[in-house]
């Protein structure tokens, strides 16, 4: 490859292919996610509570298949991998939809998770293999953009088919989508080149493993996992919570996208802005600001009683509730500009030395952890403080929602508890490696001259 070509956008084909792949599964992930725990509830019959564990078994656990999914993509081939993946998202969606009971339901989650777990570690592989040291970041900047693309289109089409058609009809349009995706796949994708030997399936348990007693890896995972517990309410509390107390031309399809619109629009100057920055400073930011993003979403009552049911913004009557929803996941969205481009590195840094390529293969643990705990948790919040209605007789209506915005103070909790083990935890991490330092400089030999430790 030429110095020139280096430096253009130019891909080869499996490259945009893979990427318009991605959209369309993108664009059917998150149109089904976001009206899922409404679905479960509201058509499968799930109460609130076994609504937060089916949740929590598909959402953690679609974050950890593609570690096993990918091994096996890797034996198969990227395009069978694919193939079969959109099959099994086309089955999962569209009997979703068709067969609302609970174990129809269940095995259909089970259908999506395994589809959208092949997904994730092919389209992201192709996109590795498709790029080198001189524009991976750029061909990485690109994927991630059509991610957001697809997540916002996705759930922008969501609340029309809710209001217009049925819940239903969500997984009917994410089916469209995958099988969209699966002619894509057969018609023009094909499997980059792939090289040097596959991972075991021994080796793989056996890195997972070391990575789970590592103590101070796991620690870190732990302590950001409470950072995307607060955000993963966007799909587990937030689309129950906004209609139970505004209706149901609540729009959480909407206030959704606030997040990746912020991403969007901030990531490149907040990554500018913090580029100097130490990485676990921008890190402790982004854990400062997600507990308030939850009190801020808990604000509506007080916001109410000063303005009363509906302020006018610049010419638009808005419940309180929306106000303060739409302020709350913006100050996610920014948080998650100043963490995410800083936390690969410095998990990284945490890592054992010549180990750092195994450790960042399960980096993204956090998110098993956090949706695992916090989707169970809403279950039980929503049922505690913003019950089904129908479970609550009308006069007692008032009564039951009075304190629905308590949700949100155990999340702050959840969060400023993060935000403060943080705190805790560069503390102990600087001074062992001060203290490790000095034992290791008080060994350290001059040969030629020359001193045989780094410094940091």
């Amino acid at each position: 490859m030429s110095d020139t070509a280096k430096m253009t956008w130019r891909f080869p084909k499996e490259f945009w292919t893979a990427n318009v792949i991605e959209l369309f599964e993108r664009c059917a992930y998150y149109a089904a996610f976001i009206a899922m725990a409404l679905f479960l509830t509201s058509k499968v019959g799930f109460t609130d509570i076994e609504t937060g564990y089916v949740m929590a078994y598909f959402a953690a656990f679609i974050y950890l298949m593609p570690l096993f999914m990918g091994l096996l993509a890797d034996r198969i081939g990227f395009r069978t991998a694919l193939i079969l993946a959109f099959v099994l998202l086309t089955a999962g969606y569209a009997s979703l939809g068709a067969f609302p009971t609970k174990m129809a339901a269940i095995s259909s989650l089970t259908l999506i998770m395994l589809g959208g777990a092949f997904v994730k570690s092919v389209i992201t592989g192709t996109v590795a293999k498709c790029s080198d040291e001189h524009n991976r970041a750029r061909a990485y900047s690109i994927f991630y953009q059509i991610v957001n693309i697809g997540s916002f289109t996705g759930k922008t089409f969501a609340k029309p088919l809710r209001t217009e058609f049925g819940l239903e009809y969500i997984n009917y349009f994410a089916a469209a989508s995958a099988l969209t995706a699966l002619i894509i796949v057969i018609i023009f994708y094909k499997s980059p080149l792939v090289e040097g030997p596959t991972k075991t399936f021994a080796e793989l348990i056996e890195g997972l493993k070391k990575v789970l007693v590592n103590f101070r890896f796991m620690a870190l995972i732990l302590i950001v996992a409470g950072f995307w517990t607060i955000q993963g309410q966007l799909y587990a509390t937030m689309p129950k919570y906004t209609i139970r107390l505004i209706g149901n031309q609540a729009a959480p399809e909407w206030l959704a996208n606030v997040n990746p619109l912020m991403v969007v629009l901030f990531v490149i100057p907040i990554t500018q802005l913090v580029r100097k920055m130490k990485p676990v400073s921008s890190i402790a930011i982004a854990l400062f600001m997600i507990p308030i993003s939850a009190l801020t979403i808990s604000l509506s009552p007080v916001l109410e009683s000063l303005f009363g049911p509906s302020i006018n913004v610049i010419g638009i009557p808005m419940n309180p509730i929306t106000i303060m929803m739409i302020i709350g996941i913006a100050i996610q969205g920014l948080g998650e500009c100043f963490l995410s481009p800083r936390y690969l590195e410095f998990a990284s840094k945490q890592a054992p030395k010549n180990e750092e390529g195994l450790y960042m293969g399960y980096s993204h643990l956090h998110t098993f952890f956090a949706w695992l705990v916090g989707f169970i948790i809403s279950g039980y919040l929503l049922n505690a403080f913003c019950p089904d209605p129908k479970t609550v007789a009308p006069e007692n209506m008032a009564t039951a929602y009075a304190h629905a915005h308590y949700i949100w103070y155990v999340y702050a909790g959840i969060g400023f508890i993060a935000f403060l083990l943080l705190l805790v935890y560069m503390a102990v991490t600087s001074r062992y490696d001060k203290k490790h330092a000095g034992l290791v400089a008080a060994d350290t030999t001059i040969d030629d001259g020359i001193v045989l430790v780094e410094e940091e």
